[in-house]
């Protein structure tokens, strides 16, 4: 099945964070991985990415969905949910998550959901975030049920923990992330996902130094600034992904003639 015009919504995750391109003008991410690989299928393909990092989904229902449903898109990826979960704003997710899906029904041939992985698993100390997302991914499957859209259970990847898949700061995607989510996107698609699902290889075991030394860096130059990130905002009001914009506000070919 080919599509022609393809528009991704979301997050820091759709966006492509902590995925940035080889030569440095921005952020890659599955999206644009897929679309890539879908344009090879379809030349004429056209592609939109409205993604902004720290959107919930009450801000992409309001903010992202009426630019979507202008552009008329055959294909529709919704990857969000995560900053509901870490802000705490469960009440309201499942009607966000319908008006979504809903909003796309008659216009999309397919809209694509997907769930999250286990974020308490890669981040000590959060484990009050587990209940948080399966109540998250349960509302998703109910949601995909319900409307008949394709969902990418990230789950089940047995590779789905590793923290090869994940950047520096074990929330987002890295390249290794981005590229398997965009193989079960293919693979859900119904096109060859090319080796982005291979095994990966053992990881190597660290010595125990290392690992503390690994683990220090990681409060030191990411949980510490996000914590005092978080206060800050709060005290000035400000949202995070205040300032940004999607990086493909329009529909445009990947694949000049």
């Amino acid at each position: 099945m080919s599509y022609r015009r393809y528009v991704a919504i979301g997050d820091s995750c759709a966006e492509g964070l902590d995925d940035p391109y080889p030569d440095g003008r921005g952020f890659r991410g599955f999206a644009d991985l897929t679309a890539t690989r879908l344009a090879e299928v379809e030349p004429d393909l056209h592609y939109a990415n409205l993604a902004v990092r720290g959107r919930r989904l009450d801000q992409i229902l309001a903010e992202q969905v009426p630019v979507a449903t202008r552009l008329r898109p055959d294909l529709v990826t919704l990857f969000g949910g995560g900053n509901d979960v870490l802000q705490g704003r469960i009440t309201g997710l499942a009607a966000n998550l319908d008006a979504i899906a809903g909003a796309f029904a008659g216009i999309a041939r397919t809209t694509v959901l997907f769930t999250l992985p286990d974020l308490a698993r890669r981040l000590p100390g959060m484990s009050w975030l587990r209940p948080r997302v399966d109540v998250l991914n349960e509302l998703i499957i109910a949601t995909a049920a319900r409307h008949g859209t394709l969902l990418v259970d990230v789950r089940e990847d047995p590779w789905a923990e590793d923290i090869r898949l994940y950047g520096a700061d074990r929330l987002h995607l890295g390249e290794l992330g981005h590229h398997r989510v965009a193989g079960h996107l293919l693979t859900a698609l119904g096109v060859s996902p090319g080796d982005w699902l291979a095994p990966l290889p053992s990881a190597v075991r660290e010595p125990v130094w290392r690992a503390v030394v690994r683990q220090w860096n990681w409060v030191r130059h990411h949980v510490t600034p996000a914590v005092h990130g978080a206060v800050r905002n709060k005290l000035i009001g400000r949202q995070p992904g205040d300032g940004f914009v999607a990086k493909r506000p329009e529909l445009a070919r990947l694949i000049d003639r």
